[in-house]
């Protein structure tokens, strides 16, 4: 490549007028070590790695490819070592008449090119690719030999086998891996923005091999087979630190495993990157300011209640403050904050915790969740004595809270006094930014919207593409109903009132439910009506 064509991002980008020299210094400031200007401009928003890659391709007339859809000669992959792929994110797809075609994610890295003529003693030509579609590439086909090798002896070890697996799920952004043993395979699946797909499927051979590799690293019994376990992993991929919650289950086919994978660089959010509109970012803001009560959140596993939860105590977490939490598990380990891990085993239940947690002088206090009557009590007592208590509940919506701590058993007047506010959530795909367009409303859309007084004539949605894997969608986002309980809605309560009276009440007052703040990500082109009313009640 001559000096001449040595060209940086940089200018690059300021010539197609997609930055400005200030943002670049300014992106300069904050990005990590050794973290390349084109990631740092796309994980601080400037812009995305569609841009990106379209810039590049024009400015610099090297093709883009989609390694998703691309016929690959696994063979090439002897060519170059796995560290150096991983490491400078590049895979090599083609070999012709002595030129070598590297799939790159920063074609501007001369060094690595470099580096691989001299490696491979091809001329090296650059072309395209996603980081994600690369590091994904890595994970399919270096150590498929050894994988096969493991496959075809059961004794083999499974190394390989699961570091790939589970590289391929934090390179995916999945939530959970799923080892699934049937009668004649092991499946492998990904839950993907809270949708479970097929990835792979092992032989029957490896499945015991794989299954005590997951044991030993979880620090289970490998010997039990009998019984469920759960244990934990902790790693570092691609220089982020991630944990791993293993729940093994007894099938008929051999043990079930499921893989929980926590990013411990995406957890600590500030509540303004939780997806909050402004009216309800305002009232949450000034709701868990209050110096004692108790504040609920609602919504099924996997809502994100626990990554709100974690963004209000971080908000609070001052070094005049003593938090403390009880919790099953302890998901996320946070700095300043004392945190209890229940263990029934021994009798250290949430009531037992929150018992001794109020001998501690705590502040405020965090209950991972309210499954009885004892620990629902302890909880409205602590927030009746001056503390600020936390915790989630299992219903449907924000005002069901209220019927579900009356069913518990809990007195009317000790629920009134102690509820300052319940927060419920859902989470809704959000439309891939990179295959985005708009179209016309429906008549069934249409109808919806007026239901709803909401005026709009168009919808987004995702095409598909290679950065979706086809489906349109690409990450996740919250939508919110905040319920503020205030002296009318306590009057209410203590009359004991059917629910739909105080949600009439709370409607004429401008609460936005669920549907309503779904609704308006939709108009705004963040999600789609289908997947709200997924997830969301249609009145």
């Amino acid at each position: 490549m001559s000096i001449q064509s040595k060209r940086k991002l940089g200018d690059i980008l300021k010539e197609a007028k997609l930055i400005t020299e200030e943002e670049i210094l300014e992106v300069l400031s904050r990005k990590k070590d050794r973290q390349k200007l084109g990631d740092a401009l796309a994980e601080q928003g400037y812009i995305t790695e569609k841009q990106l890659l379209e810039v590049l391709e024009i400015q610099l007339g090297i093709s883009a490819v989609s390694l998703y859809s691309y016929p690959i000669d696994d063979q090439l992959v002897e060519l170059i070592p796995k560290d150096v792929a991983r490491k400078n994110v590049l895979f090599p797809i083609e070999l012709q008449d002595n030129v070598l075609t590297v799939a790159m994610n920063d074609p501007l890295d001369y060094f690595a090119i470099d580096d691989l003529e001299l490696l491979t003693s091809y001329q090296v030509r650059p072309v395209l690719a996603t980081k994600e579609d690369i590091l994904q590439a890595i994970n399919k086909y270096y150590d498929k030999g050894k994988v096969d090798q493991d496959d075809n002896d059961e004794h083999a070890p499974a190394i390989q086998t699961l570091d790939q697996i589970i590289q391929t799920g934090v390179t995916l952004r999945a939530s959970d891996i799923h080892l699934d043993p049937s009668e004649t395979n092991v499946n492998v699946r990904f839950r993907v923005d809270g949708t479970l797909r097929s990835d792979r499927t092992l032989s029957k051979r490896i499945q015991n091999a794989l299954i005590a590799r997951v044991k030993i690293l979880a620090d289970l019994n490998i010997t039990e087979t009998r019984l469920p376990q759960d244990g934990r992993i902790q790693m570092v991929i691609d220089g982020k630190q991630i944990d791993l919650r293993v729940s093994t289950l007894p099938t008929v086919f051999g043990e079930k495993v499921v893989i929980r994978i926590l990013d411990l660089t995406n957890i600590f959010k500030e509540i303004t990157e939780l997806d909050f509109n402004e009216k309800t970012l305002k009232q949450f803001s000034e709701m868990i300011k209050s110096p004692s009560g108790l504040i609920l959140l609602t919504g099924p596993t996997g809502s994100g209640k626990t990554t709100t939860l974690y963004g209000a105590i971080n908000e609070l977490n001052q070094e005049d403050v003593n938090i403390i939490t009880v919790e099953d598990p302890v998901e996320y380990q946070l700095e300043g904050i004392n945190q209890v891990q229940v263990n029934t085993n021994i009798g250290l239940t949430f009531a037992a915790g929150l018992r001794s947690i109020l001998r501690q002088d705590p502040n405020i206090i965090m209950v991972g969740e309210i499954r009885d009557k004892e620990t629902a009590e302890i909880a409205i007592r602590s927030s009746l004595t001056g503390h600020l208590v936390f915790s989630t509940l299992h219903t449907n919506s924000a005002i069901d809270a209220i019927p579900r701590l009356f069913d518990m058993g809990i007195e009317p007047y000790l629920v009134v006094s102690s509820l300052t506010g319940v927060m419920a959530q859902r989470l809704v795909k959000k439309i891939c930014k990179d295959c985005k367009k708009t179209r016309s409303i429906t008549a069934l859309e249409a109808e919806v919207f007026q239901k709803y007084d909401i005026d709009i004539t168009e919808v987004s949605e995702g095409a598909g593409c290679n950065s979706c894997r086809g489906t349109g969608y690409r990450g996740r986002m919250a939508i919110h109903e905040l319920l503020v309980i205030d002296d009318t809605i306590k009057k209410m309560m203590l009359d004991q009132v059917s629910m739909n009276e105080i949600k009439s009440y709370v409607r004429e007052q401008g609460m936005q439910f669920l549907i309503d703040d779904g609704l308006d990500k939709v108009k705004q082109g963040f999600t789609t009506l289908e997947e709200v009313m997924r997830v969301a009640i249609i009145e």
